[in-house]
């Protein structure tokens, strides 16, 4: 099958050198433009483009995908399908009628729950035990195409986003092959979405991060785990934010008021609302390194139901 591979980040990576370990031709790449980052503010390339660049793709990279030059250069291409993961733009109308069996969309969570940019982040800060992956066919709405295929995972007890979404890119892979292959013999039926099921991922905000004790210690542990690695779950410590990369939930009850730390057997608890208990592993004060709670506290002299605080916004 001739196709085009819009994408940029590493969760996209996989499906494209599945597509090309399947056999199937990539006319196009189309990733986003380099852009500065680190302190000399340098040229980074995407890790699509990375990829392609390494297997001898051609690779293009507009700033807007809706210009008509770019419009009419996809049109040139003449592709059986696109295939969609984490772009970053939104296709227009005038793309997404150009491939005779449509864009096909790799989508890290089970359709229509979690449409939006964070599904992966959203799903594990909302507690949920189960997610996945969805292929679909874009139209366009935000995330609301006809559905293809889907495959359904666990999501571990301590799993981050991190860790879950390298899990789910692998998945993704394997599930868009399946999707080509079904789509070209003309055994895939489409189903549409119920939007009354739809629930939003939507784009991470550096406040989302802010940790507030007063929840249950479950819904922030949750949170924790599903906001790495950016904003992260973060509190303040002596005027400063201090990052906690790693958690777990403590038995027992600290009879404290939320947000009260203890120093307990050499554990570092801290009270959370329902008079739940949250045992802090890893932490990160601004400007240093990451470091277990046991070098933390032997670089602090801790005054008891100081740490933490919330962060004023």
């Amino acid at each position: 099958m001739r196709l085009v591979f819009l994408g940029t980040p590493r969760f996209a990576v996989p499906t494209l050198e599945a597509i090309l370990a399947a056999g199937h031709e990539i006319a196009a790449v189309y990733t986003q433009p380099d852009r500065p980052k680190g302190r000399g503010r340098q040229l980074v390339p995407s890790p699509v483009k990375e990829c392609a660049l390494a297997h001898g793709l051609r690779v293009d990279q507009p700033e807007r995908l809706r210009r008509p030059e770019v419009v009419e250069q996809l049109r040139a291409v003449g592709a059986d399908a696109m295939v969609v993961v984490g772009y970053g733009q939104i296709i227009p109308q005038t793309i997404i009628d150009l491939p005779r069996l449509g864009i096909i969309n790799v989508h890290a969570s089970l359709l229509p729950k979690y449409r939006g940019a964070g599904p992966i982040q959203w799903a594990i800060a909302n507690g949920e035990r189960v997610t996945g992956v969805t292929t679909m066919r874009i139209d366009a709405g935000l995330d609301t195409g006809d559905m293809l295929l889907k495959r359904e995972t666990e999501i571990g007890p301590e799993e981050n986003a991190i860790e879950l979404g390298e899990r789910l890119a692998v998945a993704g892979a394997e599930l868009l092959v399946e999707t080509l292959d079904g789509l070209a013999r003309g055994v895939i039926t489409p189903a549409p979405q119920n939007d009354a099921e739809a629930t939003y991922a939507p784009v991470l905000k550096k406040e989302d991060g802010i940790i507030r004790w007063n929840l249950p210690a479950g819904e922030i542990h949750c949170r924790i785990r599903g906001f790495q690695p950016w904003p992260g779950a973060y509190t303040s410590f002596r005027g400063q934010i201090l990052h906690i990369w790693r958690a777990r939930l403590a038995a027992g009850e600290l009879n404290r008021t939320p947000g009260a730390a203890v120093l307990q057997d050499g554990k570092l608890l801290v009270a959370c609302g329902g008079n739940s208990t949250l045992e802090l592993l890893e932490l990160q004060l601004e400007g240093r390194k990451k470091m277990p709670a046991r070098a933390f506290l032997n670089g602090q002299r801790l005054v008891e139901y100081e740490f933490p605080g919330e962060m004023k916004i």
